[in-house]
């Protein structure tokens, strides 16, 4: 986790790399700033901290989950991770939380389907001994993938229990929950 400042607050120290448009970078900001109207998260533009979050464009959109030390790669690649959600959800992996499938109770709510997944990704589905925080599995969250998120086949990777027509991962932002788990973990 990142440490709590004296004042109640979570400063969480970044650099943005130089090869995103001004449109880009205003997407990114606004994804970091959302997080100070409902939490006591605040991203700061680093200094001289020496653990920070170095937010450049690589092959994907990705993000270590927890604070890792030193400069730590959030990677928001130029083609197709610009959205406000995606920003969010890396963001949320940085402060240490994990896919919404992968929760340690997903089972009662999701049903991973192993034979569409495209091989080798299978470890995106992987359930995991997660901090729930008492918060209910939420098809809503901004941590859910979509039902055909690496899809080997165009068929569903995932569906819900017990309704298969239930919709979810596609949230545009951070659900309720995901401001509830968010809060809780760091006791906002």
């Amino acid at each position: 986790m990142w440490p709590k400042s004296a004042d109640g607050k979570v400063y969480v120290p970044y650099v943005i790399d130089n090869h995103y448009t001004s449109r880009e970078l205003s997407v990114i900001e606004t994804g970091l700033q959302s997080f100070t109207g409902f939490s006591c998260i605040r991203f700061i533009k680093r200094t001289s901290q020496s653990d920070y979050l170095r937010i450049q464009s690589h092959n994907g959109c990705y993000s270590y989950v927890g604070r890792l030390g030193s400069a730590q790669i959030v990677s928001l690649d130029r083609q197709g991770c610009i959205y406000h959600n995606v920003v969010q959800h890396e963001l949320l992996h940085a402060l240490g939380f994990n896919h919404e499938q992968c929760r340690s109770d997903r089972d009662q709510h999701i049903r991973v389907l192993w034979e569409n997944i495209q091989s080798g990704l299978a470890y995106a589905f992987d359930k995991l001994d997660t901090l729930n925080l008492n918060t209910p599995y939420d098809y809503n969250s901004v941590m859910q993938y979509h039902r055909y998120a690496f899809s080997a086949n165009n068929k569903p990777t995932m569906e819900p229990i017990p309704n298969p027509n239930v919709p979810f991962g596609t949230a545009t932002q951070m659900s309720q929950n995901d401001i509830n788990r968010l809060n809780r973990l760091y006791k906002c």
